[in-house]
């Protein structure tokens, strides 16, 4: 499955980082992964140079890092979640 990279991916996708609670922040930094994360506090910190591309990258990356409950998203969340899941997370982990 490809994901287009579009704006309208990049909205869905921190949508569903703020029905879980995660506060994304696009912010100047030197980080070697291109983002950090704050587990304690649920906040993302993007390097606000990226292009939209790099910024959905960066964010499926954190998806697989996080723990996203089901139960707490909205039934559009839940849809294009599954579509990430069943592909883009499973291509990943085949990579890995």
């Amino acid at each position: 499955m490809v994901l287009k990279y579009s704006k309208t991916t990049l909205n869905k996708l921190e949508q569903i980082f703020k029905e879980s609670d995660y506060i994304i922040r696009y912010e100047k930094g030197q980080f070697k992964s291109g983002y950090c994360l704050i587990y304690d506090k649920k906040i993302i910190i993007i390097n606000k140079f990226f292009d939209v591309k790099g910024r959905i990258e960066n964010m499926l990356d954190i998806l697989q890092q996080v723990n996203v409950t089901n139960n707490v998203l909205s039934d559009r969340s839940k849809e294009f979640l599954s579509v990430i899941e069943k592909g883009y997370l499973q291509e990943s982990k085949l990579v890995a």
